[in-house]
């Protein structure tokens, strides 16, 4: 099945509170000609935008090939949280890398948070970007291990993450599911579909061309590379694959190990006492296997993420499957009105870590962040153009990550997520 039609009709963004709170620009035009240029990307997300305006910056001449419109996919449709770090946390990382390659990678993540704040800033892109995201916790055990994960970060990295017992998390969230939590302030949270487009015209700013509705079908390799359109083709000295869930079969070897998922949210209609669900304007991750991630809009809707699906269709009340997990969380919210409601498509890695590389000389890709894409997949666009700018420190460091395939290939990854889903949820059900 291909996912870029799987739920989706053809060119228009889904029904979201995203997409009625931002200003759509006019379809831009689809490829119908033979052109060329120095660097053809395929997919205009946050990993291809950025790319593309980092190689335009550099006097590059960019062609975007995008299958829908720009901002179409997962990178506008998120939970809009930009996380510090990687996807894990640095005690994983050290245990699986060693400790200087993990702090080398806390670093980069580091890094890739101060990119969009400056990417933001830099071309005046209005996306309402606020500080603060929390990391909950819904046990005694929960609050000892945040607990003890804020005191390694202050000790080993020099990072205060903020800790709130029962009582102050509660007064800062007042949901009955969390016994604690923590905050990192420099984390922060923003529209991403305003913070997508406003990456396409900064990129369009710079010299980049984004055409819209025109698939890329086929890649030809050589010392030059030439993708095939429906009407037209770029054959281009590089290449770069910035499709995430959405890739299909253009490549086997990233298809073995980046599996796309399913994910879903809800707007809420304007809560009429928003301190009821957060005290401060910050965005909360809870600690279940099958997250829930939630937060307030600017007008005072209550953006919540949450509900598995294992097939890639989108389920038929995708409002139903997210109240659930939101009146769990929320019991007095059980009945409240639902305005929007949208599923999109990420991908994921069997480590949870994104997956950079390089599949020829010329041909790079990135996908799978798991979930951790604003800033993750802005940065690696940035890394991948430094790369063929000739400075691929940043890359190479992020392609070592070990990315191991899917078991069972691609035809048995997603049932046999499916039953490991099932069987976390059931933990997640269960509090075990």
């Amino acid at each position: 099945m291909n996912l870029l039609w799987a739920n989706d009709r053809a060119g228009v963004y889904p029904d979201s509170w995203y997409a009625a709170s931002c200003d759509i620009p006019s379809p831009r035009a689809s490829l119908v000609d033979d052109i060329t240029a120095d660097v053809c990307i395929v997919g205009a997300g946050y990993t291809g935008l950025s790319a593309a305006l980092h190689l335009a910056k550099a006097g590059r001449r960019v062609v975007v090939l995008e299958a829908h419109r720009a901002g179409f996919g997962a990178s506008g449709r998120n939970g809009g949280q930009l996380g510090a770090g990687q996807r894990v946390e640095q005690p994983y990382l050290e245990q699986m890398l060693g400790e200087q390659d993990a702090r080398h990678l806390w670093d980069l993540g580091r890094e890739a948070v101060a990119l969009v704040k400056d990417l933001i800033t830099d071309h005046d892109i209005d996306c309402f970007l606020r500080p603060g995201v929390a990391w909950t916790a819904e046990s005694a055990g929960d609050v000892r291990d945040l607990e003890r994960y804020a005191d390694h970060m202050a000790r080993h990295y020099d990072y205060p993450v903020e800790v709130f017992d029962r009582d102050a998390f509660h007064a800062l969230c007042p949901s009955p599911a969390y016994k604690g939590g923590i905050v990192d302030w420099e984390a922060g949270h923003l529209h991403p579909l305003r913070y997508a487009l406003g990456l396409a015209g900064a990129a369009e700013t710079a010299g980049a061309i984004i055409y819209e509705q025109s698939v890329a079908l086929d890649i030809v390799q050589g010392a030059q590379v030439k993708v095939k359109t429906s009407s037209g083709s770029v054959t281009a000295d590089h290449l770069i694959l910035a499709a995430n869930g959405y890739l299909g079969g253009l490549a086997p070897q990233v298809a073995q190990r980046v599996m796309p998922i399913n994910n879903f949210v809800a707007a809420t209609a304007p809560l009429k006492d928003p301190e009821r669900v957060l005290a401060r304007d910050i965005a909360v991750s809870d600690g279940r296997f099958v997250v829930n991630y939630f937060r307030l809009s600017h007008d005072k809707r209550l953006l919540f993420g949450g509900g598995e699906s294992y097939g890639y269709r989108f389920p038929g009340d995708i409002a139903a499957k997210v109240r659930k997990p939101m009146a769990e969380i929320f019991p007095h919210l059980r009945d409240t009105q639902i305005d929007y409601a949208w599923g999109g498509t990420l991908a994921i890695t069997m480590k949870r870590l994104p997956y950079l590389t390089k599949l020829t000389s010329n041909i790079l890709s990135a996908s799978g962040y798991s979930g951790h894409g604003v800033g993750t997949a802005t940065h690696a666009g940035m890394l991948m153009a430094k790369a063929i700018e000739g400075e691929a420190d940043g890359f190479d460091a992020m392609a070592t990550i070990p990315t191991p395939s899917f078991p069972g290939g691609t035809a048995l990854r997603s049932p046999l997520l499916a039953l490991a889903m099932t069987w976390y949820s059931l933990r997640d059900r269960l509090g075990l």
